[in-house]
């Protein structure tokens, strides 16, 4: 259990996370209803491992928004409602009008919900109470909003606002592929987004490539900018940031991994917690790096 995406929120760090757990369970996830078309509510991180809606780790907490999604697909329903239309203007001779087709959609769409099939979902989440900040599993910045939605609810305020940070980050990617010193333990790895700052001006998806080259330079010489770049922090952890500061690909390198299995662990529960403590710390050592680097506001 790694995170792959961190698409990042800061709150207050002085904010009392101390209930969180009994206020998660009174926001569990309950069965989609017959007639309903999803449920979204918090569920067990190591699932039918263990039945805690939340696990601590040195002032981190991973919890787990999970839900139930209706598939009803949209050709299903239309072809039935074409179906049904049809056999309307046969009947009457005219076609029906928009009031008639919306009611009839509304109508098959109440009938079909209670046989649909129903598809379950996870997102992860790690919330840092030290560093005040909540990461979500997802590259997604709905769907991240929508975690951040359900914390919300459970606890009836979370002043948690994405990330701000006070110089323009396409800049600072830029520089740093241009040659500018990278903040200590950063060094560059083998993918970038390149991007003509005109409306419509060229994109350049470069992968599996040395970033200092020559190519790179003519490319920046041109005027194009670093939208995206792959970087790499003390040969622990590889990632992908964006201009939008959401960080992908996240993966945690031999470095760091070898200490995991270098270690026996009794049970799956306990090479879980052991997994999410290794993703805690190398979180804990990568944020403030980004942090200084882009001068990220606090949520104070």
């Amino acid at each position: 259990m790694f995170f792959r995406n961190l698409t990042l929120f800061r709150f207050p760090s002085s904010l009392d996370l101390s209930d969180l757990e009994p206020q998660l369970a009174e926001c569990a996830l309950k069965p989609v209803g017959p007639l309903e078309l999803s449920s979204r509510g918090f569920v067990a991180p190591m699932g039918q491992h263990h039945d805690g809606l939340l696990h601590l780790c040195d002032g981190a907490r991973w919890l787990t928004v999970g839900g139930e999604d209706k598939l009803l697909p949209g050709a299903v329903v239309n072809d039935l409602l074409q179906k049904k239309l049809a056999a309307i203007e046969e009947k009457e001779g005219r076609k029906p009008g928009g009031r008639t087709r919306k009611r009839l959609k509304d109508e098959l769409i109440t009938e079909l919900l209670p046989r649909a099939f129903v598809r379950p979902v996870r997102t992860d989440a790690l919330l840092d109470s030290q560093l005040g900040v909540i990461a979500v599993d997802t590259s997604s910045r709905k769907s991240a909003e929508a975690v951040v939605s359900e914390v919300r609810r459970a606890l009836g305020s979370f002043p948690a606002l994405p990330l701000n940070a006070e110089v323009a980050p396409r800049a600072i990617l830029t520089g740093w592929l241009a040659g500018d010193a990278l903040p200590d333990g950063l060094a560059l790895g083998d993918e970038c987004e390149l991007r003509d700052p005109t409306d419509s001006g060229a994109v350049v998806k470069i992968q599996r490539m040395e970033l200092s080259g020559e190519e790179i330079a003519k490319h920046l010489e041109a005027g194009k900018q670093c939208t995206r770049l792959a970087l790499v922090l003390d040969d622990h952890v590889s990632f992908v940031i964006g201009e939008d500061l959401i960080v992908r690909k996240f993966k945690l390198l031999d470095g760091a991994v070898d200490t995991l299995e270098s270690t026996e662990h009794d049970d799956l529960v306990a090479e879980l917690q052991a997994r999410f403590a290794l993703m805690t710390g190398e979180f804990k050592r990568l944020f403030p790096v980004l942090e200084k680097a882009f001068k990220l506001s606090r949520a104070e």
